[in-house]
């Protein structure tokens, strides 16, 4: 019946027919445009880290960087593309960025996009950084498995934004924030990114010695709790194991042989070789300084 009525009401002629297949091409357009955007991000992100010469990224990635922002400027509300925005900006940051004040900005801009991510998947999260420590972790709760990757973003681009503010104390203020945002993708999937949840969280436990509130031996179970994850292809885990805990305690002899099993693995095949190939210039550097270190 309403069928028909829709149907009487409808004009007639090919004029309105030809209207109606625009806005369906037209829709179907944009959407096949923002699945191709995330898609070539993804790409994007994945072709860096398979590269195995890390100058050559270096110098890519601010113009690589630039235009996932102009994607993301014209899509603003494309998760896949924001999530991609917040590892290439987190991950130059991290890695190639020396100077604070420009880790600074780049960190608050893959902060930016990690939230806005949230906000989309989950419109209920988007003010929640303004809650009570207490209320913030209740709404942590809202989230599922499903929603571990997002919430990955977020805990690690929140984690690396401290990193790079590690002198503004409303910064630093924030971190059992991201702390509970991490331990919560754990709960979720603690396999996610091959065990790189638990790389976060034991960084984040070993920042302070434990006579000043730091966990090292928390932070000891999250490394090898990676390592086992990633059945030993994480070197990053390795090394941050040996660079955050193994220093932190003084143990000269853990802190060897995880560089010396850094150093020995053959990297060739490994699909994020431009990480290992970092972890594996900054685990030379850390043997080199050694004995002034112990």
């Amino acid at each position: 019946m309403l069928l028909a009525l829709a149907t009487r009401r409808m004009p007639a002629g090919p004029g309105f027919a030809s209207v109606i297949l625009l806005m369906l091409i037209v829709s179907g357009c944009g959407q096949y445009v923002s699945n191709a955007k995330k898609e070539f991000a993804e790409g994007l992100s994945a072709t860096i880290l398979e590269h195995d010469d890390s100058e050559t990224i270096k110098q890519a990635m601010p113009a690589y960087m630039v235009l996932v922002s102009s994607m993301i400027r014209s899509d603003p509300d494309n998760v896949g593309l924001l999530m991609s925005g917040a590892k290439l900006y987190g991950a130059y940051a991290s890695v190639f960025v020396e100077n604070k004040d420009r880790q600074r900005v780049l960190s608050a801009r893959a902060f930016e996009y990690a939230s806005h991510a949230l906000c989309v998947t989950r419109p209920t999260s988007c003010d929640m950084r303004k809650n009570s420590y207490h209320q913030f972790e209740l709404s942590l709760e809202q989230f599922n498995k499903a929603d571990a990757g997002v919430l990955f973003s977020l805990g690690s681009a929140w984690a690396g934004l401290i990193q790079a503010s590690s002198t503004d104390w409303n910064a630093i203020a924030e971190l059992p924030r991201a702390k509970a945002v991490i331990e919560r993708v754990l709960q979720l999937d603690e396999t996610i990114n091959n065990g790189d949840a638990h790389i976060y969280m034991g960084v984040m436990q070993s920042l302070l010695p434990e006579s000043m509130g730091g966990k090292p031996e928390l932070a000891r179970q999250h490394f090898e709790r990676a390592i086992k994850i990633s059945t030993g292809v994480n070197l990053m885990a390795r090394l941050m194991y040996a660079e955050k805990y193994a220093r932190l305690v003084f143990n000269r002899e853990l802190h060897d042989s995880l560089l010396k099993e850094i150093l020995e693995t053959d990297i060739s095949k490994s699909d994020n070789r431009l990480i290992d190939v970092v972890v594996q210039e900054r685990a030379r550097k850390l043997q080199a300084n050694a004995d002034d270190y112990f």
